[in-house]
C-alpha cells in the first residue's frame, strides 16, 4: 500500500507543468534609485503591464525579462575598461543585447525632478540588492545639445564627479552627494557606472532627468 501511495505521489508531481519563467534577480545586484534607472522605473510599473508608452516599448523590444532583471545590466569583465565592452548606441543597456530596449531613443521617458540645493549638489541614491567592494561610482551627464531621438554614445555624456569606495548603509544603498555641473538645467540622462573593487564586473544605468532651479 505504501508503495503504491508512493508511487501515486510521484507521478502526481511529475504531471505538474514545469515553470517557465524563474526570474534571476537573486544573482543579481543593483541599480539607480534616486534619480530612478529606466529599468528599475519599468519595473516598478511592472513588467507584465507597464504604464508608459517608454517601458511597453521596453518590453516590446525586449520581453519582460529584462525588467525582472533590473538590478543587473552589467559587465561581468569591465574592469574599468567601459567603453571597449559598452559601445557606442547601448550604453543605457550596459552593451547587452537583452536590455535593447533600454537603448531606445525616445522623448518620453519618465524624468525625475531634481533640484540641486544653493551649491549645486545633489545626494543620489543606489539601491544595491547585493552590495560589494566597489573601486567607485562615476557619474556623467549628457552634454548641451544631445539628440534625444537617438541612444547615448559616449560623445553625449561628460563625467561630472566619481565617488571612490562608498560604503553602503544598513538599507543596502550608497548615498552620495555631487555636485551637477553649473550649466546644465532641464532634460537631461545622468549615466552612472558602479565599478567592483571585488571583482572585474561593472553595472551601468541612465536616469531621465529634469534640471530645475533650487
Amino acid at each position: 500500500m505504501k508503495n503504491s501511495i508512493l508511487k501515486f505521489a510521484l507521478c502526481g508531481f511529475a504531471a505538474i507543468p514545469a515553470l517557465t519563467f524563474v526570474p534571476s534577480g537573486a544573482l543579481a545586484h543593483g541599480s539607480m534609485e534616486y534619480p530612478i534607472s529606466r529599468v528599475y522605473q519599468c519595473f516598478q510599473e511592472g513588467p507584465e503591464a507597464p504604464k508608459s508608452a517608454a517601458c511597453k516599448a521596453v518590453v516590446a523590444a525586449g520581453g519582460t525579462q529584462p525588467l525582472y532583471d533590473w538590478m543587473e545590466v552589467n559587465q561581468s569583465n569591465a574592469n574599468g575598461k567601459h567603453k571597449a565592452v559598452v559601445p557606442d548606441g547601448t550604453l543605457c543597456g550596459g552593451g547587452r543585447e537583452k536590455y535593447v530596449g533600454l537603448d531606445l531613443g525616445r522623448k518620453d521617458w519618465r524624468k525625475t525632478k531634481v533640484k540641486p540645493n544653493a551649491k549645486r549638489k545633489v545626494t543620489f541614491v543606489y539601491h544595491a540588492t547585493t552590495p560589494h567592494a566597489t573601486k567607485y561610482f562615476r557619474f556623467y551627464i549628457t552634454k548641451q545639445g544631445w539628440k534625444k531621438k537617438k541612444p547615448l554614445d559616449w560623445k553625449d555624456v561628460k563625467k561630472f564627479a566619481s565617488v571612490k569606495a562608498p560604503e553602503a548603509n544598513s538599507d543596502n544603498r550608497y548615498e552620495m552627494t555631487v555636485k551637477l555641473p553649473s550649466n546644465r538645467k532641464g532634460r537631461h540622462v545622468v549615466y552612472v557606472i558602479w565599478q567592483r573593487s571585488d571583482s572585474q564586473e561593472a553595472f551601468y544605468s541612465c536616469s531621465d532627468v529634469k534640471i530645475v532651479k533650487n
